[in-house]
């Protein structure tokens, strides 16, 4: 793996909405800014990147399926599919490459229904509570995850 290999950057359900939710869990960034950031914190880190959204589960297999038929890293932001989708999960748990599971609030400080995760027994690690800096230690941690398989 290179650090020119493009990471796939997915968002689950609502994530287009950011500048609609509470502020206090989610930031201050619509996803245009949030997009922008990523791109620019990785244009940074000399990481490649594909930022994709949708709130369709379906969809984000494929996506998952496009990355394990790849070996594409993937940063995930399953959102509320974290918590009930064994399809997603089962499709996350097929790639070979690394996952970093992602959320700009912290779950565990939230309802109790948000405190289980599908998605944590299958990814390399789990990065949440920081808000948009989520993202940017996400990428971090997966720049240093590429190096050390190199």
């Amino acid at each position: 793996m290179s650090s020119t290999e493009t990471i796939l950057v997915l968002n689950g359900p609502n994530l287009s909405r950011l500048d609609l939710r509470e502020r206090t869990h989610y930031g201050e960034l619509n996803y245009p800014q949030l997009h922008k950031l990523v791109e620019d914190v990785a244009q940074e880190l000399g990481l490649k990147v594909d930022i994709r959204q949708s709130d369709d589960e379906a969809t984000l297999i494929g996506w998952l399926h496009e990355a394990a038929d790849h070996s594409h890293p993937v940063i995930f932001n399953p959102a509320a599919f974290t918590h009930y989708s064994v399809a997603i999960r089962d499709a996350a748990a097929l790639l070979r490459a690394p996952l970093i599971e992602v959320h700009l609030s912290n779950p565990l400080a939230r309802e109790e229904f948000r405190h289980t995760s599908m998605i944590a027994g299958v990814a390399t690690g789990t990065i949440g509570g920081f808000k948009e800096d989520s993202y940017r230690l996400a990428l971090i941690a997966m720049k240093g995850l590429i190096e050390a398989n190199q």
